[in-house]
């Protein structure tokens, strides 16, 4: 290495030149080094906030049926049950979406989810089942942390909006003949992704196609102490899930305690 040496000044004032180019140099490297580092923080928030608008955009991309302004779900034989979130859906489904060939299920309690099932009238008694125990979650019951309920069917004919001195209130209706009681429906659902889409079903039915469907990763759902908000906030990140506030939509009116399962198959 050459150093040049000014002969004309003496030892002391050439190495207080070279030291004074030194500090120049140090401090520049310095200002580059934060430049740089300017340049990754700003390089990450964008990168951030790209991924954030993909994913926005990703769940407003996925289709949605008609159905899943409701609760729904498929039954095992694959039959389409509906169920409504508030007394207007309850009333809608009545008069918009329930056909002669449908039944109309309901939890034996004030404030429960009109759930109708599609082509229901020749189910088979386990599809019933499982529709009941959709009904029987989505209701009071489950909020009021009973164990079981007892649920009922009827058909289209039975269910009316008349007592014949006048319409009844909201979310109500009139049951006449006998009801097909389905007693002692225990409270719980499944959450699962399908086809890009999170739902919830019933365990009874979750249990029967969990391995022929190789689910991955699910969540279980009971009544506990656990909050709403932090209920979903667990299941989001468990799950992989941004979208909070449809997975809120899906939990029923109460508190939960959560299980989250890997099925090793």
């Amino acid at each position: 290495m050459k150093i040049e040496i000014d002969i004309t000044k003496s030892a002391q004032q050439n190495g207080n030149e070279y030291y004074n180019k030194y500090k120049k140099l140090v401090q520049k490297n310095l200002s580059i080094n934060k430049v740089v580092q300017d340049m990754k923080n700003r390089l990450e928030k964008i990168r951030s906030k790209s991924m954030e608008i993909d994913s926005k955009k990703a769940i407003k991309q996925i289709k949605k049926e008609w159905f899943e302004k409701f609760h729904w779900f498929y039954t095992s034989n694959n039959l389409l049950a509906i169920g409504g979130r508030d007394a207007t859906q309850n009333e809608l489904l009545n008069s918009k979406y329930f056909t002669d060939s449908d039944l109309f299920f309901h939890s034996d309690i004030f404030g429960a989810s009109v759930v109708i099932l599609k082509d229901g009238v020749n189910a088979l008694s386990e599809i019933k089942q499982e529709v009941s125990q959709f009904a029987a979650s989505y209701s009071s019951a489950w909020k009021e942390m009973l164990k079981t309920i007892n649920v009922y069917c009827v058909k289209r004919d039975q269910v009316s909006k008349s007592t014949g001195s006048g319409s009844i209130s909201k979310g109500s209706f009139l049951i006449s003949g006998t009801r097909e009681y389905y007693r002692n429906i225990g409270l719980g659902l499944a959450l699962i992704i399908s086809n890009e889409k999170l739902n919830s079903i019933p365990i009874i039915e979750f249990e029967k196609i969990k391995n022929i469907k190789q689910i991955n990763k699910y969540i279980i759902i009971k009544q506990g102490r656990q909050k709403k908000s932090d209920a979903a906030k667990q299941i989001s990140k468990f799950l992989d899930y941004s979208n909070i506030d449809e997975i809120m939509q899906l939990l029923p009116a109460g508190t939960f305690y959560i299980e989250l399962k890997t099925n090793m198959i």
